[in-house]
Parts: structure tokens; sequence; C-alpha cells
């Protein structure tokens, strides 16, 4: 199982497939993890795109059940990991890459976007997440209760006081629209984008759709796509249409 070293930072990471090269971020919180591509991901994009892409992901740094792990940078939480993934991309010898994530993969696509926009060919943003006033509060609380208590444990260094802080600074001190830009990012970002909405609390439709609405190339998938089953499958296939469309030549 490869890793990717950066000082005290370690990132376990995978590989499939051959093409140009797709970053997949699994959803699942700060407990995004791999396997959660075959837990409870609608889909599993590795299966999905190995075929034609080289697909690269990565645990979560920090992740409960994965095999990450680094400091808890309190003052810069979403840059952090946004460091981890533009460095395994360095480390792997990817300059450009077109980019598909779930879940949380939805504000750190967009801080990406922010960070390196030339180096990102296009962005598949599935149930992305936003803060939902109708439950301002959401992601502390599941973090603070699901994450931080095991990574404490594992990781003494590490006190519930940090994690507090930490998602303090993450989710409440930038508690609107997508967590990591503006509203007056998102008109001004030209990268192509696909965004499949979701509707549940942590995957607000409306923010989804505000942030299809304002890019300025952006798409919507068809919705619902997760319910009924059936509907699954139509949806890859447009991810995968637009994948290819902004396949940049090799």
């Amino acid at each position: 199982m490869p890793f990717y070293e950066n000082g005290p930072v370690s990132i376990h990471y995978e590989e499939a497939g051959a093409g140009f090269p797709l970053l997949l971020i699994p959803g699942g919180g700060l407990n995004a993890t791999i396997a959660n591509f075959t837990g409870n991901a609608p889909f599993d994009p590795m299966a999905e795109f190995k075929g034609e892409f080289r697909c690269i992901t990565m645990d979560l740094r920090n992740a409960n059940g994965g095999q990450s792990s680094g400091p808890l940078e309190i003052e810069r939480p979403w840059d952090a990991y946004a460091d981890d993934q533009l460095g395994l991309m360095d480390h792997l010898g990817v300059d450009r890459f077109l980019v598909l994530g779930f879940c949380i993969g939805g504000p750190f696509i967009w801080n990406l976007l922010q960070r390196a926009p030339a180096r990102i060919a296009a962005a598949v943003l599935a149930q992305p997440s936003g803060f939902n006033p109708e439950a301002p509060d959401i992601f502390y609380q599941n973090n603070i209760e699901a994450w931080g208590p095991p990574l404490c444990e594992r990781q003494p260094e590490i006190t519930m006081e940090m994690i507090d802080a930490f998602l303090t600074k993450m989710y409440r001190d930038k508690g609107d629209f997508v967590f990591t830009v503006s509203r007056d990012f998102v008109r001004s970002c030209d990268t192509p984008i696909l965004v499949m909405p979701d509707d549940i609390p942590p995957h607000p439709y409306a923010v989804a759709m505000e942030s299809a609405l304002l890019a300025p190339n952006a798409q919507i998938s068809m919705f619902p796509w997760k319910e009924p089953k059936e509907r699954v499958p139509f949806a890859v296939r447009h991810a995968r249409s637009f994948l290819r469309a902004h396949r940049p030549a090799e």
C-alpha cells in the first residue's frame, strides 16, 4: 500500500487504471476513506472510471478507519487538506487533472479551484456538502462526536480542546455557502463544473443548485439521481461523458 510522506504528514493513497489523471475524493466527512467508495457511496468511481482514466484517491488525513495521519492544523483546516491533495499529485508527477468528489469533496474541490485553478481541467461535485440554515451546526456536532474522540484515543497528542478549535475554524467561523470559497469566487470560476445535487441535511439541495447557477460553466445532473437505484447508472453516464468531454488531449 503506497504512502506519500511530507514531513509529519503520511497519506495513504491508491491508483487504478491509466489515462488522463482523475483525482477521486471519497465522502464521509472528516472520516472520508477509500473504503467508503464501496461502503456508503452511491457508486464506486474507481471501478467505474479506471477503464479510461488514471484514477487516484486517498484516505483523508486523520480519518478514523483510514491510514493517513498528520498534525491538526487548527488555523488552516481546509488548506491543510488541500496541501495533502495537491502534494500527492505533485508526488505522482501530475500537473493537470480532473477531479470528482462526494460529500466533503464539494468544499474540497472549490478550495482546489481557488488554490490551483490552472491545474484542474474540470470537476464533478457529487452530493456536495454545504451550509444548511435549518441544521447550521450539523458538521461541528457530527464530527465532535464521531471523529474527535476516536482520533484523540489514537493520537494522544491531540486533545478534544484542539478538536473543538479545529472544527470551529472549519465549520463555525466559515459557516456559510460551501465553506471554502465565496459566492463571488464561484461567479468568477470558469472551470467546467458538473453538480450532482442531493437533498439531505448535510448535502443541501439549495446550496448545490445555487453554486451551479452561479458558476458560469456549470452543468446539473438529473435530480433525484440516487433514488430509485435504477437512476444511478444514468447519473454515472452523465459524469463519464462530462469527464470525457473535458479531458485534455494527451
